[in-house]
């Protein structure tokens, strides 16, 4: 299957999202951990002004690596680095951030009830890229996150440019997808979400610098695109580019607030 962009220019709406990449506590069940996040922490965080959507991706427990075993590139997942969790925070603005200072008090203090460690990824404004991949009527019924390690050598700028004019085209153009979204990553730095009681270690070699999102319309058609041959050829292009690729299955992806509205329930 061809990965040829599309003729016609991809229709993309950027936005100014942080991604909080989580780990629960290991000295309790992890669904424990997952069940205090998706409720009690899941309201501080709706409740903060100036959220245009608020999303948890809750990955799979068991996940060692989606990516197929590709030259030169990490795709095997370490154990002890492994996500439990993503919360996505999308705001209204680049100043909406400031309103949200009291309940950010409020998260900081309850992270220590569900994580053992969280690390804050954020970019600049209209970084956070949602192309328009899904036709008419169809949603997502399974999805897959995949975060990126910039390779050695490779400037920031290139590539930036590279998951925002090559690869994502390339994913869209492969029309297996029913969700796109890219994030690409200022440089990390700890005392931007530096909670107390809560571990932030992040070794340099470790940093990653995009993340790009995929839905699919069910399990059989992700398991086909990471399985068949549109893989090959993302692989060729990413290897130059990259050191790591770790592509997680997605569990859920809940959204509490959509539009700037806070939903009465969540949505799947």
């Amino acid at each position: 299957m061809s990965t040829t962009p599309t003729a016609a220019p991809l229709d993309v709406k950027k936005h100014f999202t942080s991604s909080i990449l989580l780990w629960v506590r290991n000295d309790q069940p992890r669904q424990t951990g997952m069940d205090h996040w998706k409720g009690p922490h899941s309201g501080i965080i709706s409740a903060t002004p100036g959220l245009e959507e608020y999303r948890q991706i809750h990955l799979a427990e068991d996940n060692p690596g989606r990516w197929p075993v590709t030259d030169g590139v990490q795709t095997t997942i370490p154990a002890d680095r492994k996500i439990d969790g993503v919360a996505e925070v999308t705001f209204q603005s680049s100043l909406a951030p400031l309103k949200g200072r009291e309940q950010t008090k409020l998260a900081y203090a309850d992270e220590i009830n569900v994580f053992r460690r969280t690390l804050l990824y954020a970019g600049p404004p209209n970084s956070s890229r949602w192309y328009d991949v899904a036709g008419p009527g169809q949603t997502a019924g399974a999805r897959a996150l995949i975060y990126l390690r910039r390779r050695g050598g490779v400037h920031a700028g290139e590539f930036r440019k590279f998951v925002n004019q090559q690869l994502a085209p390339s994913l869209a153009g492969t029309g297996m997808l029913r969700e796109l979204r890219t994030q690409t990553f200022l440089p990390w730095v700890e005392k931007l979400w530096d909670t107390p009681d809560v571990a932030h270690d992040n070794p340099r070699d470790q940093h990653f610098h995009a993340s790009v999102s995929l839905g699919f319309a069910d399990t059989a058609a992700r398991e086909a695109f990471f399985t068949g041959d549109v893989i090959e050829d993302l692989s060729s292009q990413l290897a130059p580019q990259v050191s790591a690729i770790h592509a997680y299955d997605v569990a859920a992806a809940l959204t509490f607030v959509k539009n700037g509205e806070i939903l009465p329930h969540y949505q799947e």
